[in-house]
């Protein structure tokens, strides 16, 4: 029998946790007690296997990518242009999504949070109070966090600034060594985030059981009001990526690049729809190579560097989605951040969204970082897979035409006639 889809059985626990929770609405309160303290047991134990997994994962997934860039010629000006324009996109897409969920508020129905609807437990004073400390900082604050005084108390403490900080240093530093240690500590990271990987799936596998208790407790609490403010956090991303999809990169390719981006729209069609259905960059990785070569005309030399080096580190579309997430449960909890610490969102948005670009559900242990690094509780992630879906089709999607766009305008710049057919 064929295994179930995991983005599937997620939507099965979906609608069977609205359904129950519906249900269960109808019984006493001391059954409805004692089903809130299960249910709220079973997304309380799924979170905290998330966080179990921040700091290994993001450690060797970060040193083992950076590492594996490589040296002498890969490094140098092929690859300063290639890492450039990621960077830059990145940076785009993110302020991008800052933007749109500052100005559509879909943490904010009539005038009010709608913490309460999606069921948050804990109190925006609270949290403004924790996280007080945080509004008053300066820029001068947020670079002097990038260097940890001790990486292993950053790491205790989940000061993931730091930490990525660190590991994009230590990653780079490993380039530059030769011989039996350059091979050691590559085999050494390679193994550790292999095993993380291994984990990450082992935990992503019981994702179904925990939405199921997290949404089920949602729907007890507060019914179906839940429903509207996450529909409209999904037009929300959808917008933000639409506007990054069809006006940011079509004007790069035009004024930078030169190019028509209709042509290349047109070229790229069976990659985006290839990435669309998988949800994976990594898996489109053959496709877009082939439509860039093919109906591009851009060279195997440069497909084969920055086209592969781009489905690990250029997640135009994941850095954009983690950013409005974490803005809207910022806004759910009735909580105005600092132009500082969403600063601060966007720098981890940059960072991440390169840091765990390969490994499954990277933009939910992304957010996780995030939402912690600001002192935002994390509650309010178990609720968003329910429409993560359709968000992750589309994201993929802004990923690697972000990617394509990226060969053919450094192909451009290289001097490759494109498009002469």
């Amino acid at each position: 029998m064929k295994k179930i889809a995991l983005h599937w059985q997620i939507l099965i626990a979906l609608a069977l946790a609205l359904i129950v929770g519906i249900l269960i609405r109808q019984l006493p309160e001391g059954f409805q007690a004692s089903a809130l303290a299960t249910f709220t047991f079973i997304g309380k134990l799924f979170l905290q296997a998330l966080r179990m997994l921040i700091v290994p994962l993001i450690v060797s997934s970060i040193i083992n990518g950076v590492s594996g860039i490589g040296t002498g010629e890969d490094v140098g000006r092929l690859g300063f242009k290639t890492l450039s324009y990621y960077i830059v996109t990145t940076l785009f897409a993110t302020l991008i999504g800052l933007t749109v969920v500052n100005l559509m508020t879909p943490g904010i129905s009539d005038g009010r949070p709608v913490g309460d609807l999606i069921g948050l437990s804990e109190k925006g004073s609270d949290i403004i109070a924790k996280i007080g400390s945080q509004e008053q900082i300066r820029l001068v604050d947020i670079f002097l966090r990038m260097i940890p005084i001790n990486i292993v108390s950053a790491a205790a403490k989940g000061e993931m600034l730091g930490l990525i900080i660190f590991s994009l240093l230590f990653g780079f530093g490993m380039t530059r060594i030769k011989g039996r240690h350059a091979e050691i500590l590559v085999g050494f990271w390679h193994a550790i985030f292999y095993v993380m990987m291994l984990l990450t799936d082992w935990i992503m596998r019981f994702a179904p059981i925990g939405v199921f208790g997290l949404v089920a407790k949602v729907v007890l609490l507060t019914g179906l009001d839940a429903l509207k403010p996450l529909l409209s956090l999904l037009f929300t991303v959808l917008f933000a990526l639409g506007l990054h999809f069809f006006l940011v990169l079509p004007l790069l390719l035009k004024f930078i690049g030169g190019i028509n981006p209709k042509d290349h729209y047109k070229a790229m069609a069976p990659a985006l729809l290839t990435a669309f259905s998988t949800s994976s960059s990594s898996s489109t990785l053959p496709i877009t190579m082939d439509c860039l070569e093919k109906r591009a005309g851009l060279s195997n030399r440069m497909t084969s560097f920055v086209i592969p080096l781009g489905a690990t580190v250029n997640m135009d579309g994941t850095a954009l989605y983690e950013s409005i997430v974490a803005m809207f449960i910022a806004q759910a909890y009735g909580i105005d951040l600092s132009i500082m610490t969403q600063f601060t969102v966007v720098l981890l948005a940059l960072l991440t969204s390169i840091g765990v670009a390969g490994i499954p559900s990277a933009s939910l242990v992304a957010i996780v970082i995030i939402l912690e690094a600001v002192g935002l509780p994390i509650e309010g992630v178990g609720l968003v897979l329910g429409i993560d879906r359709i968000l992750d089709m589309c994201r993929t999607a802004v990923n690697v035409f972000s990617d394509t766009c990226g060969a053919v305008i450094i192909g451009k710049s290289e001097g490759e006639a494109l498009y002469s057919k």
